[in-house]
């Protein structure tokens, strides 16, 4: 017997880590017909009575809060859900927080196909001294009810058998009267103008009562709508209240109601370990300085720590000392051109060596960012952080995003896929990449060589430029009206703190560093050719071939835009030839230097690489300068790809790009031109229109513009269940 069991639940829920359990290695991942959302599938590791071995798929659907999207992880769970013909739904809910999961429970027992829950973290209500009554429930619901551990693996066979069952028996979820008669009447009527062969019809009929934009697709015609409407607007004016309002207090009243008989709160219970946590890391006072301080002991992990340990190792040693000399002896011994030698060894192993150096950091900083991700810190941090985020444009929920974003922005933009506002998702993606990620740190330490002879403390200072750049762009991007002001109001879901299992913690590292990884084998692969090429030929004497750098495609292009970046105080030729490396992959950006300034065995840290790439910058401002310009401008191959897949249309995708390297064109303007004003005096047309550019930020900051306020259109924002459960309390 085949069996496909859709996983179903609010996020934080445990259901992914139930995923992980039930089919470990037996996983695949994709995206979703039409949409970068990630599809993850699997095989229940485990024989279930009446199916043969491999024949009980599971699908991890995005976590939602109802069927009601509004992000497009949401739109994804609900389309498969209505149309994608799952045999039965496994509905996890969070047994600690039963009032808010229950909530999608009541939809999805209207879809009109067998639904098990399975009441997850049953652990931590039993330490709590709760109780909940499971058959009580289950008869009020009308769907098999079953306890679970996730972390444990307690009741996932149990779950699965149930699930199997229904199926095999069709026991449907059975009807239930939830709202009031003047509405369930109202409901009754809709569904006679519903087509009759539908499994979802009575989900359809709430849907149309909404008056939810998405209708027409799940089987609603116009003249249904249009018959509906009368007797929408009889409840609307007897109740006083929306439509949308009155399901979502219909569905709460419904479950308040079933609560009071099938759970039992212990009254005697103290104030839980959650809770004794909460009022010390997200206080007032203390909960930003103990943020603060918890990344910075991460980043020193990753990045200075034991991460530099494994990077140096990689670089120095892995790379330097045994794979390159390697293989350009045994090439040479072999009989290989010095052409050949000098395309894989310097184009292909120094270009992808000096990328894979940087994978100890990365591993080691998701491993510490899935960490506090796993245990709920992150969510926290969110909500801590919204009402300052809110102040500049962006949502608390970007925070996750920005800081996977420092690792690498691959995984941080595609994070921000979660953001349900399309303005907070589009200004998250669109500034997410101005934070440090770690491909930029070489590029970080090269310049700190160059101005300061060495100094640690020019990462941080990079990172807090980065903030602030994030900042005042996402003003920017509202004020001038490129992206419409948000509508949504914040509301996440607190979990309480639990440890992950290793195995979920790993899961989530590697679905971060995969996309780093795939990077390497793809875009660098051909972007370190392509480097090498352009850097190694060129015209000589009227002839095309190899040739010395400076006389290289690469030294030519430089020459044709460097007038662009004269005003930015690094003109010349090689710089600039850096630069456009930078597009394909920020890492390259060092190693391009160090090629073409001689000293391409060097690394960013050595004090050869300082005094030889220092000869491209007229002075130290323009070093600084250079490093801020390709610390803002657009990110790498990969990350521009994921960005133009993630904003969804070309448009937005194009908009993205103009802006973000004309944002970093624009700040290094002001920063070079106001320096060299500030030491020297002088002062030239440049210094003038770095002058304007000043005082139109400052006036974006201080200033609403006029073409930035969208009167009377803004979207309304619809009561969603997240809203309604934050009304209640």
């Amino acid at each position: 017997m085949k069996l496909t069991i859709a996983l179903a639940g609010n996020p934080n829920c445990g259901k992914t880590t139930m995923f992980n359990n039930l089919t470990g290695a037996h996983q695949h991942v994709g995206n979703w017909p039409g949409v970068t959302v990630e599809r993850k599938s699997g095989i229940v590791n485990f024989d279930v009575k009446g199916c043969q071995k491999g024949e009980v798929e599971v699908i991890d659907l995005p976590g939602t809060y109802s069927l009601s999207p509004f992000s497009r992880d949401e739109v994804v769970a609900a389309d498969y859900l209505v149309d994608g013909n799952p045999d039965c739904i496994l509905n996890i809910v969070d047994g600690t927080n039963l009032n808010r999961n229950l909530y999608l429970t009541t939809q999805l027992v209207e879809l009109g196909i067998p639904v098990v829950i399975a009441i997850n973290m049953i652990d931590v209500v039993k330490k709590r001294g709760d109780s909940i009554n499971i058959p009580k429930l289950s008869a009020k619901l009308g769907v098999p009810v079953v306890e679970v551990s996730a972390i444990s693996g307690e009741g996932l066979r149990k779950a699965i058998e149930e699930c199997r069952d229904a199926v095999e028996h069709k026991l449907l979820p059975a009807k239930q009267r939830i709202f009031s008669d003047s509405v369930e009447n109202a409901l009754a009527n809709i569904e006679k103008t519903l087509p009759q062969n539908i499994d979802h019809i009575r989900f359809l009929a709430v849907k149309v009562f909404e008056r939810d934009e998405r209708i027409v697709r799940f089987g609603a015609s116009d003249d249904a709508r249009k018959a509906a409407e009368p007797q929408i607007e009889t409840c609307e004016k007897l109740f006083g209240d929306d439509a949308v309002s009155q399901i979502a207090d219909g569905r709460f009243d419904f479950i308040d109601r079933m609560l009071k008989e099938a759970f039992h709160q212990n009254a005697s219970r103290g104030v839980s370990i959650s809770d004794k946590i909460d009022k010390v890391v997200t206080n007032r006072i203390f909960g930003l300085p103990i943020f603060f301080a918890i990344m910075f002991v991460l980043y020193w992990i990753a990045v200075t720590g034991p991460g530099t340990w494994f990077t140096d190792w990689t670089n120095d040693t892995l790379f330097g000392e045994w794979i390159m000399p390697w293989t350009s002896e045994h090439l040479a011994a072999a009989g290989a051109s010095e052409l050949m030698v000098s395309l894989v060894v310097d184009g292909v192993i120094g270009g992808l060596g000096a990328v894979l150096g940087f994978v100890p950091q990365m591993m080691i900083l998701f491993l510490l960012l899935s960490i506090l991700e796993d245990i709920g810190y992150m969510a926290r941090i969110a909500f801590m952080l919204d009402g300052i985020f809110r102040r500049f444009g962006l949502s608390g929920r970007s925070m996750i995003p920005l800081l996977i974003s420092s690792g690498c922005g691959v995984p941080g933009i595609m994070t921000a896929r979660s953001i349900k506002d399309d303005g907070d998702r589009r200004a998250t993606i669109m500034t997410a990449t101005f934070v440090p990620c770690s491909a930029k740190l070489p590029l970080i330490a090269l310049i700190s060589g160059i101005i300061l002879g060495g100094s640690v403390w020019m990462a941080p200072f990079m990172y807090f430029i980065g903030v602030v750049a994030v900042l005042v762009s996402s003003v920017i991007l509202r004020h001038t009206g490129i992206i419409g002001r948000s509508a949504e109001p914040f509301v996440m879901e607190l979990p309480d703190y639990h440890v992950p299992t290793f195995f979920t913690i790993l899961m989530h590292m590697w679905d971060r560093i995969k996309g780093y990884l795939k990077k390497v084998g793809t875009i660098l692969f051909a972007a370190c050719v392509i480097i090498w090429f352009l850097a190694s030929f060129g015209f000589h004497d009227g002839t095309f071939g190899l040739c010395d750098t400076e006389e290289s495609i690469m030294a030519w292009l430089g020459g044709l835009i460097a007038p662009i970046f004269t005003p930015l105080g690094f003109g010349r030729w090689d710089a600039v030839a850096a630069s456009i490396s930078g597009f394909a992959a920020k890492e390259s950006i060092v190693s391009t230097i160090g090629i073409l300034s001689g000293a391409a065995d060097a690394t960013e840290e050595d004090a050869e690489l300082w005094s030889a790439a220092a000869k491209m910058f007229p002075t130290s401002m323009a070093a600084f300068s250079f490093l801020l310009f390709n610390l803002l401008n657009s990110p790498c191959l990969a990350a521009v790809s994921t960005m133009w897949k993630e904003l969804d249309t070309r448009k937005w995708a194009i908009i993205a790009l103009v802006y973000q390297n004309v944002f970093a064109w624009l700040v290094s303007l002001v920063v070079y031109q106001m320096s060299v004003w500030i030491v020297t005096g002088a002062f030239t047309g440049w210094t003038f229109v770095a002058v304007l550019v000043l005082v139109a930020m400052v006036a974006l900051l201080c200033f609403r513009l006029p073409w930035g306020v969208n009167t009377g259109k803004e979207k309304k924002a619809k009561i969603n269940t997240q809203a309604a459960a934050a009304a209640r309390g």
